[in-house]
């Protein structure tokens, strides 16, 4: 009788459909890293047209990030349980039915309902992407899969602004800022049709129910400290802000008390805290964590440098970031298929020196030219610090996730995508005291002269970031299990289908 394989087994036949399959996900990912930054270019335009206040602009923009950060974990535990593809799926055409519900919304309200409801969206489908990489591609091609995710997350990431500038500008069919949210339709139909087809689907041996008690602590405690961290600013940081963050460490001991108790009587839990005792996972997580803050401090402060400081227009602004996306998808793709594989971590943490020396650089520049720093002056110390990212993006994700067992991919995957937001977040938060505590009181748009300073000073905690990553990445292994030797041998795969 022949042997049953199941799609995650070590034993499985892999998978001839698994490079078109690739393209699918990363067309979602694409999408995802894109509009988390396209409406921003598109704010003024949105506030003119629809009328809407100061506040409900700011849940606007901050509503998606919020609601995806919180659907994250639950987002990648169901793709464990319920299937991988499937949940990929109906995240994709969710995202697609809310980008129309934003694009064809006549008021505020009905805006940011979508939004929100984007996000959530979003949180279903993003976390499927890494666990089906991860269960689809054989160890020895995943080097190149995860250099691939690198170069267009960075790609996605620098995209949405210029993305969004052209759109407003070019005002297709006279819809002014709408094409921002409903250029993912093709996208979601084209990805829905083919992911159908092409995605293996994937789950856990042993599909349980739902920690729903998991659900309910780990969404409340991380809405006691995001939400904070993401208006506490704008509010200018009321006492409940202080309270808030407070009390989610009470809120979130009490799911990991609540995760052991389940995993001792035998339950599924949401979080599976035994991948923490994985060296590379648990160092990973704390490189995540700092990779996030360094981007949320940095594109805050380099966006309204660019556009409130020295003028420039969205366009110009979101062209000078070229350079970045360019080098962040070199060293992505460089870091995994040469560097990686003959180095190890090393490479890593020379990408580190050199984002940190980037962000250096510019600091220097933007001291000494001030307002009258030149475009390609701007540029250039984008190079080394696009390059040192990329050389860490893709190849940290691969370590993250090398000792996970397939048969939780997807909680680690949700995991990881919680971790840079949760960076992210507090780097913006972060950005109160740095940046805006260097520009002084008062609406930026009337601070102009003192935004060098305050981004000058901003960088220099973006180096720091960087720095801490370098010590940080002592703690994971010198290589990747399964990666190429320095000799060119290949290590036997040895993955187990079932949690260790």
């Amino acid at each position: 009788m022949p042997e049953n394989k199941t799609p995650h087994s070590p034993t499985a036949a892999v998978d001839p459909r698994r490079w078109a399959a690739l393209a699918v996900v990363l067309v979602a990912a694409f999408m995802d890293a894109v509009d988390v930054t396209v409406v921003h270019i598109a704010i003024p335009d949105i506030q003119a047209e629809t009328g809407a206040s100061t506040a409900q602009i700011q849940w606007i923009t901050g509503g998606y990030a919020l609601a995806f950060a919180l659907g994250l974990i639950t987002g990648g535990r169901l793709g464990d349980l319920f299937g991988r593809k499937r949940v990929f799926l109906v995240g994709v055409a969710g995202f697609t039915v809310t980008s129309l519900v934003c694009g064809i919304a006549g008021n505020p309200e009905l805006l940011l309902a979508g939004r929100i409801a984007q996000g959530a969206m979003a949180a279903l489908m993003v976390p499927q992407v890494l666990s089906i990489i991860h269960v689809t591609f054989p160890k020895n091609e995943r080097g190149k899969v995860f250099g691939i995710y690198g170069s267009v997350m960075a790609l996605g990431t620098l995209a949405g602004p210029l993305v969004g500038a052209l759109l407003v500008e070019w005002n297709l069919f006279d819809l002014a800022w709408r094409p921002i949210f409903l250029v993912n339709l093709p996208l979601g139909v084209a990805g829905l049709l083919a992911g159908a087809w092409l995605i293996r689907e994937s789950k856990a041996d042993k599909a349980e129910k739902l920690d729903v008690t998991g659900v309910v602590l780990a969404t409340a405690g991380l809405l006691m400290l995001v939400l904070p961290l993401t208006q506490g600013r704008e509010l200018g940081w009321p006492a409940w802000t202080y309270l808030s963050m407070i009390g989610s460490l009470p809120v979130l001991g009490l799911f990991v008390a609540w995760e052991r108790r389940l995993l001792a009587r035998g339950g599924s839990p949401l979080v599976v805290l035994s991948l923490f005792e994985r060296r590379s996972f648990a160092g990973g997580q704390g490189v995540q964590l700092l990779f996030g803050l360094a981007s949320g401090v940095f594109f805050l402060a380099w966006t309204l440098y660019l556009q409130i400081g020295l003028g420039w227009s969205p366009l110009k602004a979101g062209l000078s970031g070229m350079p970045l996306s360019a080098a962040m998808m070199a060293g992505a793709g460089l870091s995994m298929q040469v560097l990686v594989p003959r180095f190890g971590r090393v490479v890593l943490q020379g990408g580190a020196l050199l984002a940190a020396a980037g962000m250096a650089g510019f600091g220097l520049l933007a001291h000494h030219y001030g307002a009258d720093i030149a475009l390609w002056q701007t540029m250039l110390p984008l190079v080394p610090m696009g390059l040192g990212m990329g050389l860490i993006i893709a190849p940290l994700t691969d370590l993250i996730l090398s000792e996970v067992p397939h048969e939780h991919a997807g909680s680690a995957s949700g995991l990881t995508n919680t971790t840079t937001q949760l960076g992210q977040a507090v780097g913006v938060a972060l950005s109160s005291v740095i940046f805006f505590g260097h520009l002084g009181s008062g609406d930026p748009a009337s601070q102009v002269h003192a935004m060098p300073r305050a981004f000058n000073g901003s960088l220099w905690y973006v180096a720091a970031a960087f720095l801490a990553a370098f010590v940080l990445l002592f703690a994971l292994p010198r290589r990747s299990p399964g990666t190429p030797s320095a000799t060119g041998a290949v290590a036997e795969e040895r993955e187990p289908a079932h949690a260790s």
